[in-house]
């Protein structure tokens, strides 16, 4: 018998169906994972066994194989472990498989059957409503999958109230979407004295979407009223609060599925590498750029950055995003930003 589930794999802001077909055949006990799986997919074997051994069941002794199509598609991240297990559980006859294709699936499992937080849940459920379909998620981010209206969200806590829940012995209650910082933190333009010039400059750039280069000695205070520009912007709106809350989503920043209407501001430091700036690494992540989408990044003591860090940052401010090709994928990250320089 073979059982499928549907899950997603994330390209930037991207969700695409992943299929997991997971297959019983007769031969020596081995448990195989194969698709274009990254080491942590590969390791989700040992998660799933423990998992379901919490349960107090025991795999089946037969080969066990895990197909994720499609196969020339690249999976990262530990997401993958929670739709291996239902796969598994609904070859083994214990969950009904047509239960199961109902919903897109995501979550990380813990060797005592817990299913864990994992980045991008919001995208998922976007994708889910895209496809007129429910998801499973974890319980800790109910709340943020909640945001996705028209979606049917199961957040359960560990895989037997999930299990219990798909066999109508234990309903599991829907989350509510989490809650709005409607805004009031960080430095207030009031709080500065004097420099009647200055805060007229950032006003002005505010109400126009100017960049700034901020100069002047040490202390002038620069730095605090870079800090104020947030709280002069307009607050963002649905739509623009839902883009941060995505980016946020995929760098697993969103915590407890709770929605800002104040805009971001990024300072990192000088010593921040190109891809630290404008996203990248080995498993590509949304950087310092994108992170500040839709609101203030403030690049201090400018003349310490790398020029090529420096220069990386042209195109992002020209076009509003961030393209990142790597050899087995090309990644967009959105990054319209006010930028705010600071040279003593």
């Amino acid at each position: 018998m073979t059982a499928i589930v549907a899950t997603v794999a994330y390209l930037g802001l991207e969700a695409r169906t992943v299929e997991v077909q997971v297959q019983l055949i007769a031969g020596l006990p081995a448990f195989n994972v194969v698709g274009l799986a990254d080491k942590a997919v590969g390791e989700s074997r040992e998660r799933v066994r423990g998992a379901i051994a919490a349960m107090g069941l025991a795999l089946p002794p037969k080969r066990i194989v895990v197909n994720m199509s499609p196969a020339d598609l690249p999976k990262e991240g530990a997401h993958f472990d929670l739709p291996i297990a239902l796969g598994l559980l609904a070859a083994m006859g214990v969950v009904d498989a047509e239960a199961l294709s109902e919903y897109v699936i995501v979550g990380e499992l813990g060797l005592d059957a817990r299913i864990a937080p994992s980045p991008g849940v919001l995208l998922a459920a976007l994708h889910a409503a895209g496809l007129g379909k429910g998801l499973i998620c974890p319980a800790a981010q109910g709340p943020e999958a909640a945001w996705a209206s028209g979606v049917e969200v199961l957040a359960a806590p560990d895989l037997l109230s999930l299990l219990n829940h798909l066999k109508g012995q234990q309903l599991l209650r829907a989350p509510e979407p989490g809650d709005v910082e409607e805004g009031g933190h960080g430095p207030d333009l009031r709080q500065v004295r004097g420099q009647e010039v200055a805060k007229r400059a950032l006003e002005i750039a505010a109400a126009g979407g100017h960049n700034l280069l901020m100069c002047g000695p040490p202390g002038s205070g620069k730095s605090l009223m870079a800090s104020c520009l947030p709280g002069i912007l307009p607050p963002l709106d649905a739509t623009e609060a839902l883009e941060v809350s995505m980016v946020q989503s995929v760098a697993g920043t969103l915590a407890g599925g709770r929605l800002t209407r104040v805009r971001p501001f990024r300072s990192p430091h000088h010593s921040a590498s190109m891809a630290a700036l404008t996203g990248g690494g080995l498993k590509v992540k949304p950087g310092e750029v994108s992170m500040a989408h839709l609101g203030v990044l403030f690049l201090d003591e400018l003349p310490e950055f790398g020029r090529t860090v420096l220069d990386s940052l042209r195109q992002p401010l020209e076009t509003g995003t961030v393209s990142v090709a790597r050899a087995n994928a090309h990644v967009t990250f959105p990054a319209r930003v006010k930028p705010v320089r600071h040279v003593n």
